[in-house]
C-alpha cells in the first residue's frame, strides 16, 4: 500500500506498507482524498516528538468494511480521537480528552495519508450526496472552528476580531459567519485579506478600544501575545493554533485584566456538514496532488494542499 509515513524525524513516501486490517470496532476505508494540515505541518517540527506512522487527519472516504452496515459503500468523513469509554473524561462527556485516546495520524494510531486506513466506525459521519468530495474535504478543519460556538455566547453588542488571515482563521470566519456572526479580521497580507471580504471586515490596524472576543488563528507561538494586546479588559481570547514550542506569557496582565483564555480545538461534525452542503461554508478549491510529490504538498502556499490517494 502507498502512504506518506512519518518515522519519528521526518516524512517518506512508502510503497511498501501493509494494508490495515480493521479492528471490532472499526471500519475500513478507502481514503478517496486526504488534506494538509498545518499541525501534519508542525508534526515535522517536533509537535508530536512520540509518533511514528502514516500522517494525515483530514479525509473523505468510502467504506468498504464496517460493523454498520449502513455504511458500506458510503463516503464518509471522521473524527480524530478514538477514546476509551472508560476513564474520567470519557465518563463525563469529555471523550475528545480521553486519557488514553489514539488520534488519527499523530498519537498511536496511523493517519489517512494512504490509500486505505481503519477508524472507530462511531467517529465516522456520512457525507451528504449533493456535497462533493473536493468540498466535503474541508469538513474536519471547519468542524474545530465550530467548537468555539459551543464553548462561548455571542450576542449582538459582542465585538469579535480573528487574528490572522490564513487558512486557520479562514474556517473560524466560515464558521461564524454560517451562525450569524459578523466578525473584524486582522491580519497583515492585503492578498489574503481579500479572500475574507464576502463574509467579514477586514483591517491591517487594531481597533484602538481593543475587542471583547479575540480569536487567535495565526498559528504562530507570537499570536497569543498580539491577542493579549488587543482584547478588552475581561475580555476573552480563544486560543486556536497548535505548534511545536513554548511562549512566556505576562500572566500577570492576564490575572491584572482579569482576561479570559479559553483553549479551543476539535468540534462537531455535523454542523460543518450542514453548513457545507447548504453553501452557507465556502471554501477556495484544493489544490491536489500525488501522494509521492507530498514535499509539493507540504510546502504548497496557495489555500490548501491535498492527496490523491487513488
Amino acid at each position: 500500500m502507498r502512504g506518506i509515513y512519518f518515522d519519528g524525524k521526518r516524512a517518506v513516501y512508502r510503497e511498501d506498507l501493509p494494508k490495515p486490517v480493521p479492528e471490532q470496532k472499526e471500519s475500513l476505508i478507502r481514503v478517496l482524498m486526504a488534506a494538509v494540515c498545518n499541525t501534519d505541518k508542525e508534526i515535522l517540527r517536533g509537535y508530536r516528538p512520540d509518533f511514528k506512522g502514516v500522517m494525515g487527519h483530514e479525509f473523505v472516504g468510502v467504506v468498504e468494511e464496517s460493523p454498520d452496515a449502513s455504511l458500506i459503500g458510503k463516503r464518509v468523513v471522521g473524527e480524530l480521537n478514538a477514546a476509551c469509554g472508560k476513564c474520567v473524561y470519557c465518563r463525563t462527556g469529555r471523550p475528545t480528552h480521553c486519557t488514553s485516546r489514539r488520534v488519527l495520524g499523530m498519537h498511536d494510531k496511523d493517519g489517512c495519508f494512504a490509500e486505505y486506513m481503519t477508524i472507530d466506525t462511531d467517529l465516522l459521519h456520512a457525507v451528504p450526496k449533493e456535497l462533493p468530495t473536493e468540498k466535503a474535504i474541508y469538513t474536519e478543519p471547519l468542524a474545530a472552528a465550530f467548537e468555539i460556538m459551543t464553548q462561548l455566547s455571542f450576542t449582538e453588542d459582542r465585538n469579535i476580531a480573528v487574528l490572522g488571515d490564513g487558512r486557520l482563521a479562514y474556517c473560524v470566519v466560515q464558521a461564524m459567519n454560517a451562525e450569524g456572526h459578523r466578525v473584524t479580521v486582522v491580519g497583515k497580507h492585503p492578498e489574503k485579506l481579500e479572500l475574507f471580504k464576502p463574509f467579514a471586515d477586514v483591517t491591517m490596524e487594531r481597533e484602538k478600544e481593543g475587542y471583547e472576543v479575540v480569536v487567535e488563528a495565526t498559528g504562530s507561538p507570537s499570536g497569543i501575545l498580539q491577542a493579549l494586546e488587543m482584547v478588552r479588559k475581561k475580555g476573552t481570547i480563544v486560543l486556536k493554533s497548535t505548534y511545536a514550542g513554548e511562549v512566556s506569557l505576562p500572566f500577570s496582565q492576564v490575572a491584572v485584566n482579569e482576561i479570559s483564555i479559553v483553549g479551543s480545538r476539535c468540534g462537531p461534525f455535523v454542523p460543518a456538514l450542514e453548513a457545507l452542503a447548504s453553501g452557507k461554508a465556502q471554501f477556495p478549491d484544493i489544490k491536489l496532488f500525488d501522494m509521492e510529490n507530498f514535499e509539493e504538498a507540504f510546502a504548497f502556499s496557495g489555500f490548501k494542499a491535498g492527496f490523491f490517494t487513488e
